[in-house]
């Protein structure tokens, strides 16, 4: 019999939903008003990409998920969880992944940014931007609960999500999408088991960015 068997999601999730929004509160509380700057950083990030400038937006935003693996996985998560340790070097790794993307120069989209899958980036992008923030209006929290593009995850790893789409291509793509929507997988799935309505949110963005992810593909494939 699989030793794994016994166990459900709920056993892998060791905290309540207080106890995480209380968490998503103390990374509000403890660096405000940081937000201003880090959601302003995005934005500029998501025109850069938009003008044809991607190598910089990767050099903006990198700095951000490696503040976001060590100030909330590594000094905060990880009292609740054993792995947020080990989602820290992960979000390390996606730092040093963006900037030897932009230093290399390797896999830049160059082609028309008037395409689907640029407009659905750019959606994605702002969704990160602006609509995970008021999600804290659906668990009639705090406003310092509010997630926020370089202070909390999820924003951060949407945002980024939705800038690869806009500005690379080919395996490249593929690389720096991967933990974005590896992360988003695992905080969905947290949410659903702590039944916060936000799990269906987070859900669909994933479910749009693969979506794009596999379109871009198919765009590419049909122009070349």
């Amino acid at each position: 019999m699989n030793p794994w068997s016994g166990y459900a999601l709920q056993d892998f999730i060791p905290f309540t939903a207080d106890i995480y929004f209380r968490l998503l509160e103390r990374m509000g509380e403890a660096f405000w008003p940081l937000q201003v700057l880090t959601m302003a950083l995005g934005a500029l990030a998501v025109v850069l990409a938009l003008k044809d400038r991607g190598r910089l937006a990767c050099l903006l935003i990198a700095p951000v998920w490696a503040f976001v693996g060590f100030a909330f996985f590594v000094q905060r998560y990880a009292e609740l969880n054993w792995a947020g340790g080990y989602l820290g070097y992960v979000f390390y790794g996606q730092a040093i992944l963006l900037l030897v993307t932009a230093a290399a120069g390797l896999g830049f989209d160059k082609a028309s940014r008037r395409r689907p899958s640029t407009v659905l980036g750019a959606v994605i992008a702002l969704a990160g931007l602006i609509g995970l923030p008021f999600m804290v209006t659906l668990t009639a929290g705090s406003w310092f609960q509010a997630e926020v593009f370089g202070i909390h995850p999820d924003p951060t790893a949407v945002v980024t999500l939705g800038l690869a789409m806009i500005i690379l291509r080919g395996w490249v793509l593929g690389l720096i999408a991967t933990i974005p929507a590896i992360w988003l997988l695992i905080s969905a799935l947290t949410l659903s088991v702590l039944e916060a309505p936000g799990a269906i949110l987070v859900f669909t963005i994933l479910a749009v960015g693969l979506f794009g992810l596999v379109w871009k593909s198919v765009e590419r494939l049909s122009a070349g």
